[in-house]
């Protein structure tokens, strides 16, 4: 994600009062989406980057940042992080921001996220941001998540979900 989407982002969450404890970045390549919520306050993140070249910056970056210890790093695919979720809820707690930040070209990204919609990872005070082209549509609902803002700058997009009420 563009440092302009993610400053957009970040202060979009923040007008809506967001401040988040236990973050998820998935897709998250090197990872600064989530170290950027840990340097505005969130006391954990948890990482997903399959690629292993990816996933040792993410490393790399989050020792240079001194937040190694508040997190962790999974090398797999985010398909696989949700499988592991969903066969065993009692150990998947749910996070307070989701971060999505896949593949513009991803195919399975609408079903991903309704995926992640229905997964124990989410809850009552879960919000979601996806990064998107503008070029796909993402659904009004997905699970247990509702979209509540979408924001477009050139050609990057963003929009923000909440747990449906």
């Amino acid at each position: 994600m563009a440092d302009k989407i993610k400053g957009a982002l970040f202060s979009m969450l923040a007008s809506l009062g967001v401040e988040p404890v236990r973050v998820l970045d998935l897709y998250a390549g090197t990872g600064g989406i989530g170290i950027e919520a840990l340097s505005r306050g969130a006391e954990t993140a948890d990482f997903v980057e399959q690629n292993a070249a990816a996933a040792a910056v993410v490393r790399a970056n989050l020792a240079h940042t001194r937040y190694a210890n508040v997190t962790r790093v999974y090398q797999e695919s985010v398909s696989s992080f949700l499988g592991r979720a969903e066969r065993s809820p009692a150990d998947a707690a749910p996070y307070d921001l989701i971060v999505m930040d896949p593949p513009y070209a991803d195919p399975d990204l609408v079903a991903t996220l309704e995926r992640v919609g229905r997964s124990p990872l989410v809850d009552s005070d879960t919000i979601l941001a996806i990064g998107h082209s503008p070029r796909v549509t993402l659904p009004e609902q997905a699970g247990r998540l509702v979209r509540l803002r979408e924001r477009c700058h050139g050609d990057s997009c963003f929009s923000i979900y909440e747990t449906e009420s």
